[in-house]
C-alpha cells in the first residue's frame, strides 16, 4: 500500500530501491507517527472535518496501535511502503472508510517531518539524562581521586602536575558546552511543522496552533515553506550536536587508552573489563575505550554526511532527504550506548596513587620552582632562567608539595560549580511540556 498510488503498480525495481530502508527505520518513528494522528484528527474534529463519533472511533484504533508498538507486536508489512501508510491500512481494514479520512489536511511530507521532530525531541532528553548521570559520576571520581596528582602533557612531553580530580572534573565541564549545544537542537525541533502539508499550506481551515498544543510543542514553524525547509536542518543541527557530545567522549576514550599503556600505567581495570590477545598471554587491552573512541568519530562525521545531501537542495521537499533517516535515527541508540559503557567503565577504575614519586616525572615540578623563586622576590624571567640552568646542569632536585589555589586548579576544582552550571543548563529544556503529547494515548 502507498498513500500516492492510484490505478497502477510501480515496478518492482523502482519500489525496492525508492523505498530502501524506509521500513526499517520507520519503525523507530511508529509511536511518533499515532501520536501525531492523534493531535491531527482532534484538530480536524474542531474545524468541522471529522464527526464527533467519527473521532472517537479513530482516536480508539490508534490508541490500540500504540499499544501494539509498545508492547513490540506492529510491523511494517512487506508491500507497505511506510510506517505512515501501515498505520492507515490498519486503520481502514479495523475501521472501514473512517480510516481513509485521518490523511486529510496533510501530506506525507509534513507527517514525517513531524514524526522525525518528535523522535528527536525525546531522544535528546533522553541523550540529556544520560549525560547528566555520566557527568554526575565523572564530578563524583574527580573528589575521589582529587588529591591524587597526574602527569600533565603538551606535545606529548612531561608539562606540568595535574589531578585525576582536574582530569575528571573536565570531561564533566566539558559536558556542560556539549549540552548547550544539544539544548539547541532541541529547540530546533520544538517546533510544530504540522499543518504545512505539502510545504504550501492547506485550503482546510486547519488550528495548527491546536496540533502545536496537543503535541507539546514550544512554538510553531510558521511559514509552511520554511517548516518543511527545516527537513535536514533540523537533524543536521541535531547531528553537530551528537557530534559534540560525541568529540568529548571520544578524546576521554583516547586518554584512557594511553593511560593505560605500560609506558604510563596511569589507570586499569579490572581483568574482566578488558580483553586479552590469541598470542600474548600478558596482555590486557582497552578495547571498550578504543571502540568508543571510533565510534564517537563516526559519530562526529554525521553532520558532514548530512551537510552533503542537503548541499545543493533548493526548497520544497526532494527525496534525497529520505536518506538522512537511515544513519541519523539509529546514532541515538549508539551514543547513548557509548555513555553507559563510559560510565560503566570508570565507576569501576584502578587509578594508581603513586605515580608522580617516580624519578622521570621530577621535572613536572620546575614551574614550581620558578614561581617560589619569583615569590621570594625575583622577577620572572630571571627565575625561569636560573631553574634552567639548573635543569642542565642535572642538579634539580624539587619540592613536590604543591599549593594551588586559584578556580579550577589541583586545590581548588571548583565542581560543585560546575554541577551547578550543568543543572542550570538542563533545568532550561523544559521537557515537562514536551510530555502532554503523551496524555493523547492515556
Amino acid at each position: 500500500m502507498k498513500l500516492w498510488q492510484k490505478n497502477f503498480d510501480i515496478h518492482e525495481k523502482i519500489e525496492r530501491f525508492t523505498t530502501g530502508r524506509d521500513r526499517e527505520t520507520d519503525l523507530l518513528l511508529a509511536r511518533y507517527d499515532v501520536l501525531g494522528s492523534l493531535a491531527h484528527i482532534q484538530m480536524l474534529e474542531s474545524v468541522g472535518l471529522l464527526t464527533a463519533a467519527e473521532l472517537q472511533q479513530l482516536q480508539q484504533g490508534l490508541k490500540e496501535i500504540y499499544r501494539e508498538i509498545e508492547n513490540g507486536q506492529f510491523i511494517i508489512r512487506e508491500g507497505v511502503e511506510d510506517v505512515h501508510s501501515q498505520v492507515e491500512l490498519l486503520l481502514t481494514e479495523r475501521l472501514g472508510e473512517v480510516g481513509k479520512k485521518i490523511h486529510s489536511g496533510r501530506s506525507r511530507n509534513d507527517q514525517v517531518l513531524t514524526d522525525i521532530k518528535l523522535f528527536i525531541r525525546a531522544e535528546l532528553q533522553k541523550l540529556v539524562e544520560n549525560i547528566a548521570s555520566f557527568a554526575d559520576l565523572l564530578i563524583r571520581q574527580s573528589e575521589t581521586y582529587k588529591h591524587v596528582l597526574l602527569p600533565g602533557y603538551t606535545h606529548f612531553q612531561l608539562a606540568m602536575p595535574s589531578s585525576f580530580g582536574l582530569w575528571f572534573a573536565a570531561y564533566a565541564e566539558s559536558l556542560a558546552d556539549d549540552l548547550l549545544a544539544v539544548q539547541a537542537a532541541y529547540r530546533t525541533a520544538d517546533q510544530n511543522p504540522l499543518g504545512s502539508a505539502a510545504g504550501y499550506g492547506s485550503s482546510f481551515p486547519l488550528n495548527r496552533r491546536m496540533t502545536t498544543e496537543l503535541l507539546g510543542f514550544a512554538d510553531l514553524n510558521y511559514n509552511s515553506v520554511y517548516a518543511q525547509m527545516t527537513r535536514g536542518k533540523t537533524e543536521r543541527i541535531t547531528a553537530v550536536a551528537m557530534g559534540s557530545v560525541a568529540a568529548t567522549l571520544g578524546k576521554l576514550a583516547a586518554d584512557v587508552c594511553l593511560y593505560m599503556c605500560q609506558n604510563m600505567d596511569f589507570l586499569t581495570f579490572p581483568r574482566e573489563l578488558t580483553t586479552g590477545s590469541s598470542i600474548m598471554p600478558h596482555k590486557k587491552n582497552p578495547d571498550v575505550f578504543e571502540l568508543i573512541r571510533a565510534k564517537c568519530n563516526r559519530l562526529q562525521m554525521l553532520p558532514a554526511e548530512i551537510g552533503m545531501i542537503l548541499a545543493n537542495l533548493p526548497s520544497g521537499y526532494h527525496r534525497d532527504l529520505q536518506l538522512i533517516k537511515e544513519n541519523l535515527l539509529p546514532a541515538f541508540a549508539e551514543l547513548n550506548d557509548c555513555i553507559d559503557l563510559a560510565s560503566y567503565m570508570l565507576e569501576r577504575v584502578i587509578v594508581r596513587e603513586t605515580i608522580i614519586s617516580e624519578e622521570k616525572y621530577k621535572y613536572l615540578f620546575s614551574v614550581e620552582a620558578v614561581n617560589k623563586e619569583v615569590l621570594a622576590g625575583m622577577s620572572f624571567r630571571d627565575a625561569y632562567k636560573k631553574i634552567g640552568l639548573i635543569i642542565e646542569e642535572g642538579n634539580f632536585h624539587p619540592e613536590t608539595t604543591l599549593s594551588h589555589t586559584h578556580e579550577g586548579s589541583i586545590g581548588n576544582l571548583c565542581n560543585s560549580e560546575i554541577k551547578r552550571k550543568i543543572e542550570t543548563i538542563i533545568s532550561d529544556f523544559r521537557f515537562d511540556k514536551a510530555q502532554r503529547m503523551f496524555e493523547l494515548v492515556s
